[in-house]
Formats: C-alpha cells, structure tokens, sequence
C-alpha cells in the first residue's frame, strides 16, 4: 500500500485539542502518515507540553519556538520555518486547525508550494474583520482544498462565498469527540476541584468558571475594567474561579487591577486539558471570551455568558445555551450573569454525533489514495 504524508500544523492550546482526536485516528491509519509541527505559538508548559501528555499525543517531529512580536513578524517568521519544514517533508496534504496565526501561516506556505490544505473548523465566521481570527480563517478557508465544517451554518457560510460544494464537508465538530473521550475521565473528586474545596470551600456545582483572554478584551482598558468588575461583584453571589491567562495577567498587573481582583475571585494559573475539563464540567455557569470554552460548556450542559461582540456559535444563542454580552458596562454582564444561572436551553445536536475525526480521516484517505 502506497501511504500518503500528512503534515499537521498547529500552535494554540485549542489546535492541540482538536488535533488529539484527528491525530489518534490517523494513527490507526494504515494509509496515512502523520507528522505533527507545533509552531510555538503557545509555548507556557501549562498551555502546550502537559496537553500533549494529558490528550496521549506523541511529541511534534518539529518544534519551531516562535511566539511573541506582532502580528506580522509571527505569521512571517512561522512561514518562514513551515515552509522549510515542507520542502523538507515533502507531504501529499498539509492538516491544519481552527482561525490562529500559526493556521495562516502553514495555509500560505503550503498553498505556494502547491501542496493541498485540509481546514479543519471551516466556515465560521463572526463578520468581524477588525477580528485577527476572523481574517485569519476566511484567508485560510479561501486556499483550502478541503474544508471540514462542524454545522451546518458553516457550510452556508462558505457557498456564500463562492466555495464549491464538493470541497464542503459538513463532519461534525471534533471537539465533541475530544468532550466523549476524555469527559469520563474527570469526576468532581480530587484534582483541582479538590485542592478549591480544601483551600477554599468551593464544591462542584456551586461556581463560576471564567477565562478572559482575547485581545479585544484584554487589550482595551475599559473593556477589561468592566469584565474585572462585574466578574468581582458576582463574586458575592457565587465564587468565581479565574484560571489566568499569562497576557491577561501581565495586563492585569500593569494596570494595578490584578491585587483587587485577587482579592474577589480564586486566580489560578493556567490550566491543563484534563483540569480544565473538571472545572467546566462541574461549573454552575461558565463566563468566557473563548470560542472553544462556549462550545465546551454545551457539551457538559453549562449555561454560558459570552463576554464578546460577536459569536461564531450562533445556534447555542438561538438554542438558549449561550448569552451574548459585549463588556461594555459592568451592571450589564452582572445582570447576565445572574439572570444564566441556573438555567438551560433546549435539546439540540448541531455538532455531529462525536465521529468528526473518523469522517476526516476517511476522506482523506479516499481522495489522497
């Protein structure tokens, strides 16, 4: 049997997620071959080498260190550095993941080298070009042979575009299959639950899970100011748990709100995949800025406020999973707060069935064979 090559590229913390269930089927793979490049985008140990570890992800063949600097001089130096690694590879397909600069970055090296892009989480869109993720995965999406969406909204999006219907694969959303495998894994005994219940008397059930780290937020002083705010004084309804970004930290210190935050919610450091799974699974209420924290928080049946604009998972708003709320006043995301816990919404299935990986991996192989 010939086998084909498959460079797989990511970066981010949320590509290592969605890579563990594609890569643990192309490794069962009797005609593909995988070689995975992480381009250093995420470089904290609690944010890149324990995932690897904790999704069972043999270490990337090639570890490129760039992280840090502008916009530009990541995406230029991570082309750089991909495109030497595919001209070494010489792969028959390059796989790569959601909307980062490392996703651009391996799309653009690839694409002029004239080697096949397979796009996994294709078509979002939140119609917010001011958005770095927004332009990075309509470029992406725009070069793609292959474009993996995970709904049907998606699809729409793309033939909107232009993009023909034979490079539109509707496969489910790979991050369900990521929630099935490893969700049994975690219980509300022990870990960190565990060590919040010592420390502090905080038990499953009876918290607020809340990440903050996009640019639009952490970058805008008042933005960030009304999300510290109304995050503190929801605090005095029910704890609230903070795993701390280190750029959100950073920003947080510089501006001498870090001390008084502290003061109000448990700040933890970041986070692994598997304590952070316990700690969504187990929330009353998840607040957030992440894409992948929204739909994570449906998988295990948590209602979530989505401190944002704009979002690409419309259909959890529309389904009453998720509330929309722009930080741009402290009373507003406080009143979101509260008036979401404790609720749910309705019984929807717009992901797939958890067999997303299984579905890209047969494709490939059908068309590479």
């Amino acid at each position: 049997m010939n086998t084909k090559k498959i460079v797989t590229v990511i970066g981010a913390r949320p590509q290592f997620i969605k890579a563990s269930a594609v890569s643990a089927v192309l490794a069962e793979s009797g005609q593909l071959c995988e070689t995975v490049v992480h381009t250093g985008q995420h470089f904290d140990a609690n944010m890149s080498d324990v995932f690897f570890a904790e999704l069972g992800m043999k270490p990337p063949a090639y570890q490129c260190g760039i992280h840090g600097g502008t916009h530009g001089v990541m995406t230029g130096r991570m082309l750089i550095d991909i495109e030497n690694i595919l001209l070494l590879e010489k792969p028959d397909a390059v796989l790569v993941y959601g909307d980062t600069n490392s996703t651009l970055a391996a799309s653009l090296a690839t694409v002029k080298l004239h080697i096949p892009v397979a796009h996994v989480e294709a078509g979002l869109r939140s119609f917010n070009m001011r958005s770095p993720e927004e332009v990075n995965r309509i470029l992406t999406d725009r070069v793609s042979r292959w474009l993996f969406t995970p709904n049907h909204e998606a699809g729409v999006h793309l033939l909107s575009e232009g993009a023909s219907a034979d490079r539109i694969h509707q496969v489910g959303d790979v991050m369900l299959d990521v929630a099935l495998r490893h969700g049994a894994r975690v219980t509300p005994d022990g870990g960190v639950l565990g060590r919040l219940r010592d420390e502090h008397g905080i038990r499953a059930g009876e918290y607020c899970l809340a990440t903050i780290h996009r640019a639009e937020n952490t970058d805008d002083p008042a933005r960030l100011t009304t999300i510290v705010e109304a995050l503190s004084r929801f605090a005095s309804d029910i704890d609230v748990v903070l795993p701390l970004h280190p750029r959100t930290r950073s920003t947080l210190a510089k501006q001498g709100k870090l001390k008084a935050l502290q003061n109000a919610v448990v700040v933890l450091d970041p986070l692994g995949y598997l304590p952070m799974v316990q700690l969504e699974k187990y929330a009353a209420i998840i607040a957030t800025d992440s894409g992948g924290v929204q739909k994570e928080a449906f998988f295990y049946g948590v209602p979530c406020v989505t401190l944002r604009d704009e979002t690409e998972w419309t259909e959890l708003v529309d389904a009453g999973w998720n509330r929309l709320t722009p930080p741009v006043d402290a009373a507003s995301v406080l009143h979101s707060l509260q008036a979401s816990l404790g609720l749910t919404g309705k019984d929807i299935a717009p992901y797939g069935v958890g067999d997303a990986a299984t579905r890209i991996v047969k494709r490939l192989s059908d068309e590479l064979a």
